[in-house]
């Protein structure tokens, strides 16, 4: 009986996320681009939506698998650990000056902070701790900090609430890219990006229907490296 009730709902794919995935990656391409040797840091703006729209994602695969078998959760965190791992030396290749861990790092911890909340199950919520107190120790080396850790938890708190409960997570963005603040016009923009990028995301996945992008499915986790080697070869070109 088990079987067959969630069986079916697994297998539905859920157009309107999998383009907000789409979507944070090419905000993430657009953000990067500018290490590509051209003068284009305009496009920072639209690259403060990637990391939020990356929470709001894992904050609406979470809901989904609420009722789900815990090996789906495992296997949700596994893939973000190795890719966390594989995609550093890509990473390091392109950034030259990074002086934190690449995303994945940030979001696994997240996942873990944010499940543990919704699980409630000992071992979820200690693990939850440890990602908690991992995100504050080591805030300095994670790229958007502890309050990025706690990102996906703040989405996750305001997923199925009304539209003006997206200010929390949107604070939580704005924390979590502080560190990038100037008081030039365009850091000011990107943190005015950060604020509303929670809204904008949640407004999509609840107002665009019948759309059906690609599905965005394990093999979508290798576009994350992929995607600075590319970049490094451009800037090669370039040169």
């Amino acid at each position: 009986m088990h079987g067959t009730h969630t069986t079916p709902v697994a297998r539905v794919r859920d157009g309107a996320l999998d383009l907000l995935k789409w979507l944070a990656l090419l905000s993430m391409v657009l953000d990067h681009l500018r290490y590509v040797g051209v003068s284009l840091d305009g496009l920072y703006v639209p690259g403060r939506l990637a990391f939020p729209w990356f929470c709001l994602a894992i904050a609406a695969n979470l809901h989904r698998m609420r009722t789900a078998v815990v090996t789906g959760h495992w296997r949700y965190l596994g893939w973000l650990l190795l890719f966390s791992v594989i995609s550093e030396v890509p990473y390091r290749m392109f950034i030259d000056d990074a002086d934190t861990l690449n995303v994945l790092p940030t979001l696994a911890l997240g996942l873990l902070v944010a499940r543990g909340w919704q699980q409630k199950a000992l071992i979820d919520r200690g693990l939850a701790l440890i990602a908690l107190a991992s995100g504050a120790v080591f805030s300095p080396h994670l790229m958007f900090g502890v309050f990025g850790v706690l990102l996906p938890l703040a989405m996750l708190l305001v997923f199925r609430r009304p539209w003006y409960f997206s200010v929390l997570p949107g604070l939580v963005c704005v924390a979590a890219n502080q560190w990038h603040a100037s008081g030039s016009i365009v850091a000011l923009t990107g943190l005015a990006a950060c604020l509303i990028a929670p809204l904008a995301g949640l407004v999509l996945l609840r107002h665009v229907k019948n759309v059906s992008p690609p599905a965005m499915r394990r093999w979508a986790y290798a576009l994350y490296p992929a995607h600075f080697l590319l970049l490094f070869l451009l800037r090669k070109i370039i040169a």
